[in-house]
């Protein structure tokens, strides 16, 4: 795929309604970009594509980089990746979600409707972040897997938070909003961001992606007898 073009596997309501047994190997998925975040195989652990390596963040706060044979096996149920090339860049001091909203917004003014990869290095005097277990039996729904998350708060971490922004129209088929990812530079703690801080100014990139491509699970019996109905509110408790 071309650089800033997004490409999806599955979509949010299906991993909402418990579809997580089957997938594309991650050898797959990182043929379509070096840039994105997701999760494994009944949603154990927290998935983040920094320069190409693959992490999985696990409930214990731990980060393992998968090596180059679990490429190959490692499936994921839901993703999205992108060939990250940061078209907007900027320095600045960002106090929480809602800072790095209202700097994406100045950023780019005309960009509400489209999908963005945003990147961010630097040192958070605080980030709070939450890591799924897993399902205990197949099919179980993402509400009943989040409500068993571990949660952990870093302070003056230092690190790179990657995701992308989803517009409101794609509720359903992504998060709509900011959906973030954390790991820091010695790559032993991550998560999914809940909540954060800057120490100071970081390093903020963001690209527009005017293309997306998605994927839907063929011959998965799981996906084609999910109720795939949009479940905002449910959306938004599980993912912050």
């Amino acid at each position: 795929m071309a650089k800033n073009e997004l490409f999806q596997y599955s979509i949010m309501s299906a991993l909402m309604d418990g579809v997580a047994s089957h997938g594309i190997p991650i050898a797959s998925m990182l043929t379509h970009g070096d840039h994105g975040l997701g999760t494994f195989k009944h949603m154990v652990g927290e998935m983040i594509v920094l320069d190409g390596v693959v992490y999985q963040m696990k409930s214990d706060g731990t980060v393992v980089p998968l090596d180059a044979a679990s490429l190959a096996t490692t499936i994921t149920p839901f993703a999205s990746v992108t060939r990250f090339q940061p078209t907007h860049t900027a320095r600045a001091t960002i106090t929480g979600k809602e800072g790095l909203s209202n700097l994406l917004t100045r950023l780019m003014p005309t960009a509400k409707n489209h999908f963005l990869a945003i990147r961010i290095d630097g040192v958070f005097s605080t980030i709070h972040v939450r890591t799924a277990g897993g399902q205990l039996e197949p099919r179980e729904k993402l509400p009943a897997v989040g409500n068993r998350q571990t949660t952990h708060t870093f302070e003056n971490a230092r690190g790179t938070i990657i995701g992308f922004r989803t517009p409101q129209y794609m509720m359903g088929i992504n998060v709509a909003g900011d959906h973030l990812h954390f790991i820091s530079d010695d790559r032993e703690r991550g998560g999914h961001i809940l909540a954060f801080e800057s120490e100071g100014e970081v390093d903020v990139g963001v690209a527009l992606l005017s293309n997306f491509h998605l994927e839907l699970p063929t011959e998965d019996e799981e996906f084609n007898e999910a109720a795939l109905v949009l479940d905002a509110k449910g959306i938004h408790a599980i993912e912050g």
